[in-house]
C-alpha cells in the first residue's frame, strides 16, 4: 500500500480555520443536545443527590450541578483515585503515546463542595431511594447520577485473563494504562517478525467501537514502516456482518480492509476462548468452532452494565439494551424512576460510549435534573450525537460524526467525508485531550 500524505494545502485549511478548530474541539466537536426552555439562574434546594461513578460523565455533571444548584448536598461515591483518559489508550497501545500521558488524578477535578465517598457503589435500592457501598453502608438519596461505566467480561473467554495482556502476544486496548502499554510490546514484537495477527471484536455493544480497528490499521502502518508487511497476514474477525453502526463509515471499511490494506475480514467469528502457550484462538463460527494459530491477537472482552445495573431493578428488563441502565434515549431521564438519571458508557441507548457523547450528554442530564428539582419540564434532549476520530494510520484519520439517525453530522465542511486526512489526526493527537480536561470542570 503507498501511503497517503497530508498536503500543504489541508494543513494550512485546517490550521487557517483555527479559531473554529479550537472551539469545536474545546466543545467535543459537535454539540449534540437541543435546548427547549429553562433558566440560568441558580436553583436554590436541599436536595441530596448522590452520582455513582466518578469518571467522564460523572464528573462532568457534578461540576455543572455544583454551578446550577444553591444549598444541594452533591455526593459522588467512587473508589479509583487515578482519572483514566479512555481516549488515549488507543495511542499508547501502539506506541504513539506512553502510559502516564492518560493518567490523571479524581481529586483535581472534583467540586470543593462536593462529598467524596472514596468506595463503589455495589448495590442500588430504588424503591428506597438508597444505594448500597463495599463497605455495606448506605447512602440516601432524593435524587441518583448513575455514570458507573461498564463491565469489561474477561471471563467470558476461556482462557482469557487481563494478567496475560502483553505475553503471549496478546493484547487489549481496553482495561488499564500499563495493559495498554504491554500491548504495544507484544504488537512490536509482531511488527519486527510478522506472521499471522488477529483482530478481534465480542458481540453487543462496546466502548468506542472504532478502537478495534484503529489498533489494526495502526498496526499494519507500522508494519508497512518496518518493512516487514509482506511477512504478515492480517485478519479482523468480527462477530456478525458489520464492522460499523454508521452505514456509510461500514460500506467504506468493507471494501477499504481488503482492498487498501490487504486485510481479510473473517465474518460472523466472535472469540470464544484462547490457548495462550500454544497462541491459538477459538472462535464460535455459526458451522462450528474454528481454532487458528496466531503471533499476535488484539482481544476485545465483551462488555456490558456492571452488575448490580445488569442484573439489577434499574437496567432493561428485556429488549435489544437488556441488562444496560433504562433512560430515555433523549432526556437520559430512567424510565421507571423519574429520580434517576444516567449517561456515559453505562446507558442503554441506540448508540454512544464515547467521550463525545458524553460530552453531549453532560448538560442535557444536568440541565434535566435541575428541571426536575425546580418543578419544570425537562429542557434538554440529546440528539444521539457521537464522534470517532478513526485513525486510518499514523498522520492520517477520518472524523465520523452521527446521531440517532445514523445519518453524518460533520462539524467541519472541509473535510471529506470517509477521506483519509490530517486534520482529524491532529484533533485526536494533539487537541481533544485538553478539551477532555474541559468538560471535566464543565466549562464545555
Amino acid at each position: 500500500m503507498e501511503k497517503a500524505n497530508a498536503t500543504d494545502t489541508s494543513r494550512r485549511r485546517f490550521l487557517a480555520g483555527s479559531a473554529m478548530a479550537a472551539g469545536a474541539a474545546a466543545s467535543g466537536i459537535g454539540g449534540g443536545a437541543l435546548f427547549k426552555s429553562g433558566t440560568a439562574k441558580a436553583v436554590s434546594t436541599n436536595a441530596r443527590i448522590v452520582i455513582a461513578g466518578a469518571g467522564a460523565a460523572g464528573l462532568s455533571i457534578a461540576t455543572r450541578l455544583n454551578r446550577q444548584l444553591d444549598g444541594a448536598r452533591i455526593t459522588l461515591i467512587d473508589s479509583h483515585q487515578v482519572h483514566l483518559y479512555q481516549p488515549g489508550l488507543t495511542l499508547v497501545a501502539t506506541g504513539i503515546w506512553e502510559a502516564d500521558h492518560v493518567a490523571d488524578r479524581n481529586a483535581r477535578y472534583m467540586p470543593d463542595s462536593a462529598e467524596w465517598i472514596q468506595d463503589d457503589v455495589v448495590a442500588f435500592h430504588p424503591d428506597r431511594n438508597q444505594v448500597e457501598t463495599a463497605d455495606g453502608s448506605r447512602v440516601d438519596y432524593d435524587y441518583l447520577v448513575v455514570t458507573t461505566g461498564l463491565q469489561l467480561n474477561f471471563d467470558e473467554i476461556e482462557g482469557m485473563d487481563p494478567s496475560l495482556i502483553g505475553s503471549n502476544g496478546i493484547g487489549c486496548v481496553y482495561d488499564t494504562p500499563d495493559n495498554a502499554a504491554g500491548t504495544w510490546n507484544a504488537a512490536s514484537d509482531y511488527i519486527r517478525n510478522g506472521g499471522v495477527g488477529l483482530f478481534t471484536r465480542p458481540p453487543g455493544p462496546i466502548k468506542c467501537a472504532g478502537a478495534p480497528l484503529k489498533v489494526m490499521m495502526l498496526t499494519e502502518d507500522a508494519l508497512q514502516d518496518s518493512g516487514m508487511r509482506d511477512r504478515a497476514e492480517m485478519h479482523y474477525l468480527p462477530p456478525a456482518e458489520g464492522l460499523f453502526s454508521q452505514p456509510d463509515t461500514n460500506d467504506f471499511l468493507v471494501s477499504y480492509l481488503p482492498e487498501k490494506r490487504n486485510i481479510a475480514i473473517d465474518w460472523n467469528h466472535p472469540l470464544a476462548g484462547i490457548d495462550p502457550e500454544n497462541r491459538r484462538a477459538t472462535f464460535a463460527t455459526p458451522e462450528g468452532s474454528r481454532t487458528l494459530d496466531y503471533d499476535f491477537i488484539h482481544v476485545v472482552p465483551p462488555m456490558s452494565a456492571p452488575d448490580m445495573i445488569r442484573y439489577g431493578d434499574l437496567g432493561w428488563q428485556e429488549g435489544d439494551f437488556r441488562g444496560w441502565l433504562e433512560v430515555d434515549q433523549y432526556s437520559m431521564q430512567h424510565r421507571r424512576y423519574p429520580n434517576v438519571f444516567g449517561a456515559g458508557d453505562v446507558v442503554g441507548t441506540p448508540v454512544g460510549k464515547t467521550a463525545a457523547s458524553v460530552k453531549a450528554q453532560a448538560p442535557v442530564v444536568a440541565d434535566n435534573l435541575v428541571a426536575a428539582i425546580d418543578d419544570r419540564e425537562l429542557p434538554m434532549e440529546w440528539t444521539g450525537y457521537t464522534s470517532c476520530p478513526l485513525i486510518t494510520e499514523k498522520g492520517q484519520a477520518m472524523l465520523v460524526e452521527f446521531d440517532f439517525s445514523l445519518e453524518m453530522t460533520p462539524s467541519f465542511d472541509f473535510l471529506k467525508a470517509l477521506e483519509p486526512q490530517w486534520a482529524p489526526w491532529f484533533l485526536k493527537e494533539r487537541m481533544l485531550h485538553a478539551a477532555y480536561n474541559a468538560m471535566l470542570r464543565g466549562r464545555v
